[in-house]
C-alpha cells in the first residue's frame, strides 16, 4: 500500500473516531493493524480486538465515574475486608452479596454493630462492587440523608422530585443510622425514602443499633416497626460484633513501642 493511501486511510479513520467518539479505536488501530498483519489475523479477529479495547475503556472509565459520583468518603474494597475478625460472618453470604445479585432485585442489605468492626468498610465495598458492574450508587451517612430530605421538602413540591431523582440510583447506602436521634419531622422524612424504595430500589444500612433500639432513633417505636418491616421484608442482615479494629490497631501500637505493658 502507497504512502498517499495510507495517509487518506489514516485521515479518514480519525475522522470516523472522532464522529463516533471512540477515542480508544482512534489510539490503538494502527498498532493493532501491525500486529494483525505480523500474526496473520482475519478481519473479523482484528475487528474484534479493536472493538474489545475500545469497550474495555469505556467500562473502566464509566466505573470510575460511577465511583466517584457515588460520593464514598474512602475507597475500601471487599478484598481488602479481613473476615478473620468477623468468624460469625459467613463467607458464602459475603461473597453472595460481592456479587451484586441482591441489586436487580431490589432487596437491601442491612449491616448491624457497634463502632469499628467494620460496617462502613463492608458497605463502601459492596458499593464500588456495585459500581463495577455498572448500578448507579449514592453513599451518605444518616445525618447526611435527612439534610438532603429536608433541603429538597422545604422547596416546593421539592421532596417528592428529590426521592423520584433518587430512583435512578439503583443503591442507596445509608451508613451511621443510629448516631444521632432524630426529631419527628427528621423520622417521617426517613421513612418516606425508606417506603419510595420498598421493592423498587436496593437500600444498604449500617446501624450501630439493634432492632429492638430503632424506636430510640426515630423517638416513635411505630415508626421504626413500619420502617423495620419494609426493610427486612427483602433482606439480607449481618450482624458484626468484636472489638473496634481502631481500638484494636492502637492497643497493639502502644504493646509494641511499649513491650511491658502487661
Amino acid at each position: 500500500m502507497s504512502t498517499s493511501s495510507d495517509e487518506k486511510i489514516g485521515s479518514t479513520l480519525a475522522h470516523l473516531t472522532r464522529a463516533m467518539k471512540t477515542p480508544t479505536i482512534s489510539r490503538v488501530w494502527e498498532k493493532l493493524a501491525e500486529t494483525a498483519r505480523d500474526q496473520g489475523w482475519s478481519h473479523e479477529e482484528y475487528l474484534a480486538a479493536v472493538l474489545e479495547r475500545q469497550v474495555a475503556d469505556r467500562e473502566a472509565n464509566g466505573t470510575s465515574l460511577r465511583i466517584q459520583s457515588a460520593r464514598f468518603p474512602t475507597r475500601k474494597t471487599i478484598e481488602d475486608f479481613n473476615p478473620d475478625h468477623q468468624p460469625g460472618l459467613r463467607r458464602d453470604v459475603l461473597a453472595h452479596l460481592a456479587n451484586t445479585s441482591f441489586i436487580p432485585k431490589a432487596d437491601n442489605v442491612i449491616l448491624l454493630g457497634p463502632p469499628g468492626v467494620g460496617k462502613t468498610h463492608l458497605a463502601i465495598g459492596l458499593g464500588i462492587k456495585a459500581c463495577q458492574v455498572g448500578h448507579p450508587v449514592l453513599f451518605d451517612t444518616a445525618a447526611g440523608w435527612v439534610n438532603r430530605l429536608t433541603e429538597a421538602h422545604q422547596r416546593h413540591g421539592g421532596l417528592q422530585h428529590e426521592i423520584k431523582r433518587l430512583r435512578r440510583y439503583r443503591l442507596l447506602i445509608i451508613d451511621e443510622l443510629g448516631y444521632l436521634p432524630f426529631d419527628a419531622d427528621a423520622a417521617n422524612l426517613f421513612f418516606q425514602l425508606v417506603a419510595s424504595r420498598y421493592e423498587q430500589g436496593s437500600l444498604l444500612i449500617t446501624s450501630n443499633l439493634a432492632f429492638s433500639r430503632w424506636g430510640e432513633i426515630f423517638a416513635d417505636d411505630t415508626i421504626a416497626a413500619a420502617m423495620i418491616d419494609r426493610l427486612v421484608h427483602h433482606a439480607e442482615v449481618l450482624t458484626l460484633d468484636g472489638e473496634s479494629y481502631r481500638t484494636k490497631t492502637r492497643r497493639e501500637l502502644l504493646e509494641s513501642t511499649n513491650p511491658m505493658t502487661p
